[in-house]
């Protein structure tokens, strides 16, 4: 059966009820899940519905996206059923007066995929059982290597005074094989949880804890009133950051070249970079550990 998700039995399909039941009220955290056999990107999806108006919750996960996008346009695609692609819509600058939430400053924003690499490294640890680290600031590496992505995106709202809703899309590599893995665009080798001997590399499974893990550090977040500091998510991040204390090269988003030493993440979850000439905060790099 040509097409038949079946075809691959290594890579069973996601069923969509299933994952309902467990991840969507009154049962679960979260208002809607989409399953899309295939789309073009899980960020776009999500984006075009919050400049339709959708309330924040809404969980967008694909089989197969063919125009996934990471950081500076880069694509990420997979096989498909050989990954998670999922995609959230957060509305962070709403107040949510049935949960006790204030609206978060928009100065917290930049934790938003911080906290999708904390859960992530929390997923991987649970079920497949392997130690993950995050690169600052979007990349999840076992023994080195990329085996997930990370890319959050701002949708403006309706009104100038309007805040905006945050696009939060998580990429990543659960059964791909050694001849399918993706090139590497900055020469940071890619895995997969099944190359890394994963003790599981079901995807239902692994998708609940994610989205769930997600879920519950948004709220402590929110309860803190967006202060990473008092929910213990900039604790948590630093713990699993393996930028820290490494000599990096930093390339900055006009082009320009940093080296230094990573040497904390500050309370706005810019990374701190030693240089020769001082420090230097850096609110988005793509990062090179060079030892």
């Amino acid at each position: 059966m040509p097409g038949s998700p079946y075809t691959d039995l290594d890579r069973p399909p996601l069923s969509a009820a299933r994952l309902r039941r467990a991840l969507v009220a009154p049962y679960g955290p979260w208002s809607r899940l989409d399953l899309r056999t295939e789309t073009g990107s899980t960020n776009a999806d999500v984006a075009e519905a919050a400049r339709a108006g959708e309330p924040e919750g809404l969980v967008v996960v694909a089989e197969r996206q063919t125009a996934g996008r990471g950081r500076r346009g880069r694509v990420w695609q997979s096989p498909p059923r050989a990954g998670i692609a999922t995609s959230v819509l957060l509305r962070p600058g709403e107040a949510v007066p049935v949960r006790g939430w204030s609206p978060a400053p928009p100065a917290g924003y930049g934790w938003l995929p911080l906290l999708a690499g904390v859960a992530l490294v929390e997923a991987v640890a649970l079920l497949a059982e392997l130690d993950a680290t995050l690169k600052w600031p979007n990349d999840l590496l076992i023994g080195g290597a990329k085996c997930a992505g990370i890319l959050a995106e701002g949708v403006p709202g309706p009104g100038l005074s309007d805040p905006p809703a945050v696009v939060l899309g998580i990429g990543l590599n659960v059964t791909l094989r050694a001849d399918e893995l993706p090139e590497p665009p900055t020469g940071l080798p890619a895995t997969s949880l099944q190359l890394a001997g994963a003790a599981a590399t079901d995807r239902d499974p692994l998708l609940r804890a994610l989205l769930r893990s997600v879920a519950d550090w948004y709220a402590r977040w929110r309860d803190a009133g967006g202060d990473a500091v008092a929910s213990g998510l900039r604790e948590a991040y630093l713990a699993a950051c393996g930028t820290i204390g490494r000599e990096v090269s930093a390339l900055l988003p006009d082009g320009t070249t940093l080296t230094g030493t990573a040497t904390t993440i500050d309370p706005h979850g810019q990374l701190l970079l030693t240089t020769p000439t001082g420090q230097r905060p850096l609110a988005a790099a793509d990062i090179r550990h060079l030892r």
